[in-house]
């Protein structure tokens, strides 16, 4: 008892210490803000110098699907400055992306009891990690095959003329999409800790899930079922590493609610897969379980009618409620 006292009081001095108006939310987030943007930009200045060469080395896969003698273009003065600037700007975020995050997940730490705040640099860590892996994934596997499919609508009197701002930008589309996906087993770890979803919500979401996988990858990669699986099957993979995230990290709730909840999915699943294998049985059990409950309903009301009858007839014989 002492113990658990002691856990408690603990964890309410740190609900105290962790409740903030407003005004004081605002400037955590003002402060982080401007950290963020301060780190990327002395990352940008460190990266500047290899501008050029990086630029040259995330192009590297389309300048293999190019046909032959086409070549990049800008078609303004100033196009190959600044996208040389925005190339910086990107290698810096990546640089100080553990900072980054960590800033991100600090703001977010007054929320979390003092005993959770011990995760936020390895979680900023793991963000990192993470974010630059989708990256990596989709530089290596989905541009080859992404840009392999648009040059190949070029023929003799159709040449692409790709501009450097174009290039660049189809490229950062897919970078940050990739390594925002990659992200998702540590939002899950997150909203798990928060006691918002656990491993037997996510198993039963498991196929909504993978369907909004495949419209994701749909929406943000080329439009060609190769590179859609490569981000489709990725996320999936995710998602079911994601299920044992929550099995792990999350909250524990008492085991007779999850005894109910697996009974009460159980019954479900069955009931659908028996609506889905054989609609016209699932139908009759549905009227056969009406029926019951009419025929309860009739046994309930005519009880009901003969307490009634028996009473009139022990008014009519002239003896009271009162004497029984």
């Amino acid at each position: 008892m002492s113990e658990s006292a002691a856990e408690t009081a603990t964890q309410q001095e740190t609900a105290d210490e962790g409740r903030m108006g407003l005004i004081d939310h605002l400037n955590d987030l003002r402060k982080s803000i401007v950290r963020s943007v301060v780190a990327a930009l002395v990352g940008m200045v460190a990266c500047y110098a290899f501008a050029q060469k990086l630029f040259d080395y995330l192009m590297l896969p389309l300048y293999k699907a190019l046909p032959e003698g086409s070549t990049l273009i800008y078609t303004a003065p100033h196009e190959a400055f600044f996208t040389y600037i925005k190339v910086a700007f990107v290698a810096g975020l990546f640089l100080t992306s553990p900072f980054i995050f960590y800033q991100f997940w600090s703001f977010v730490a007054p929320g979390l009891y003092k005993h959770e705040r011990k995760w936020l640099i390895p979680i900023a860590f793991f963000s990192a990690a993470f974010f630059c892996t989708g990256a990596i994934f989709g530089y290596s596997i989905v541009f080859p095959w992404g840009y392999k499919f648009f040059m190949g609508f070029a023929e003799d009197l159709i040449r692409p003329m790709l501009t450097m701002r174009e290039a660049f930008s189809f490229a950062m589309r897919l970078l940050i999409a990739f390594g925002v996906v990659f992200e998702l087993p540590l939002v899950i770890f997150f909203l798990a800790r928060l006691g918002l979803v656990n491993a037997a919500w996510l198993r039963k979401k498991r196929k909504y899930a993978i369907l909004i996988a495949f419209i994701l990858s749909a929406l943000l990669t080329p439009p060609d079922m190769v590179t859609q699986s490569f981000m489709a099957g990725p996320l999936a993979l995710l998602y079911e590493l994601s299920i044992w995230v929550a099995a792990v990290f999350g909250k524990k709730r008492p085991e007779k609610e999850d005894a109910e909840e697996a009974g009460a999915n159980a019954k479900a699943e069955e009931a659908d897969e028996t609506a889905a294998s054989d609609p016209e049985a699932s139908s009759e059990a549905h009227e056969e379980e009406l029926l019951r409950e009419d025929a309860a309903s009739s046994d309930e009301q005519d009880d009901d009618d003969g307490d009634e009858d028996a009473t009139t007839e022990r008014k009519e014989d002239g003896y009271a409620p009162d004497d029984y």
